[in-house]
C-alpha cells in the first residue's frame, strides 16, 4: 500500500518536497477538489508512472469572475480524501509509493500569501477565443495558480484531464515558454453511462436538466459523423445549431494541436459550451480525419 500524506501548509509541503530530492520522478495532480472518477483518472496514471506522486485540492479563486460560482464551489475534502486512498490501495504497483496530498488548511494564503502581487498569463490567439470570451481573466488565473504550484513541487510529469482541452494547451504553452523542464500529460475525457463528461458542475443539475445537458455531447457526435461523411455541410450545421438554440455560448472545430481555424491537419477538435439553467459545461470531441 502506497504511504499516503495530507499537508496543509505551504512550508510543510516544501519540507517533503526538498526530502525527496531533485533526482526524483515526480507526478503532480493539480485539482480544485470535489473529485469524480475523471479526476482519480489521473490519478491511477500517475501512480501507474511515478513513485513519488503530489496530489493539490485547493479552491483557485483567481480563476472565478465576481458573478461566478467560488463561494459555492462545493469543499468536500473528507470524501476527496477516501477517493484518493481508495485508488492508491487498488492502484499502487509498488509499496513503497508515496503520495503527498496538498489541501492548504487556510485556503488562499498557503498559495498566495498576504503581499503576492504576480500573475502569469499567456498571450495570443490560444487565450482569447473559446472559454475566454465569456470568462476573460479566468485563463490567466489557471496559469498564475499552475505557475505557483509547479514552482513548489517541480514535478517531471503533470497531468490534466482533456475535458478542459484550451486549459490544458495553454498551461503547455506556459510551461514551454517559462523554459519549464515539466511534461504536460493530457488524459482522456471519462464520460458517465450516458455520455456526459464527467464535471464537478454536473452537480448542480436537476434531473431534469441533466437531460437537456446531452445535447452538448450529442451534438459532437454529429458533428463528428458530418465530418467523416460530408463535411461540406459542417459549417452551415454549426451556424444553424447557434441559431437556433441561444443557450450555446460557442460550438466551433479547430485544429486539435494549437487551436488555429481548420486546414490540412489530421487531428481536429470540435468543441462546445452550453448553458443548462445556471450551470455552464463544457466538453469536446477529438476527431481523426
Amino acid at each position: 500500500m502506497s504511504y499516503l500524506q495530507v499537508v496543509t501548509k505551504a512550508d510543510e509541503l516544501l519540507k517533503i518536497r526538498s526530502e525527496v530530492g531533485d533526482d526524483v520522478d515526480i507526478g503532480f495532480v493539480p485539482t480544485m477538489g470535489n473529485l469524480h472518477q475523471g479526476h482519480i483518472s489521473l490519478l491511477e496514471e500517475a501512480l501507474n508512472n511515478h513513485k513519488v506522486i503530489f496530489f493539490s485540492i485547493f479552491v483557485n479563486p483567481k480563476q472565478f469572475a465576481p458573478n461566478e460560482d467560488y463561494s459555492k464551489y462545493p469543499r468536500t475534502l473528507r470524501e476527496d480524501l477516501e477517493k484518493i486512498e481508495r485508488a492508491c490501495e487498488r492502484d499502487c504497483k509498488d509499496k513503497n509509493t508515496q503520495v503527498v496530498v496538498f489541501a492548504p488548511e487556510d485556503g488562499v494564503g498557503e498559495v498566495f500569501p498576504k503581499g503576492y502581487a504576480t500573475s502569469i498569463s499567456v498571450g495570443g490567439r490560444i487565450s482569447e477565443i473559446l472559454c475566454a470570451k465569456s470568462r476573460p481573466n479566468h485563463f490567466a488565473g489557471v496559469t498564475t495558480v499552475v505557475y505557483r504550484l509547479f514552482a513548489m513541487i517541480r514535478p517531471t510529469v503533470a497531468y490534466f484531464g482533456m475535458k478542459d482541452y484550451q486549459q490544458m494547451l495553454i498551461v503547455k504553452k506556459m510551461t514551454e515558454d517559462m523554459l519549464l523542464d515539466i511534461i504536460i500529460k493530457g488524459m482522456p475525457i471519462v464520460r458517465d453511462n450516458d455520455g456526459l463528461a464527467l464535471s464537478s458542475r454536473n452537480a448542480y443539475l436537476t434531473a431534469e436538466e441533466r437531460k437537456v445537458a446531452l445535447i452538448l455531447p450529442k451534438t459532437l457526435n454529429e458533428i463528428k459523423k458530418l465530418i467523416l461523411e460530408s463535411e461540406s455541410e459542417l459549417e452551415k450545421f454549426i451556424s444553424d445549431k447557434l441559431l437556433q438554440d441561444k443557450r450555446w455560448d460557442y460550438l466551433q472545430v479547430l485544429n486539435a494541436n494549437d487551436l488555429q481555424p481548420l486546414n490540412r491537419e489530421k487531428e481536429i477538435i470540435a468543441l462546445g459550451a452550453f448553458r443548462v439553467g445556471n450551470t455552464r459545461l463544457i466538453d469536446n470531441l477529438l476527431i481523426y480525419r
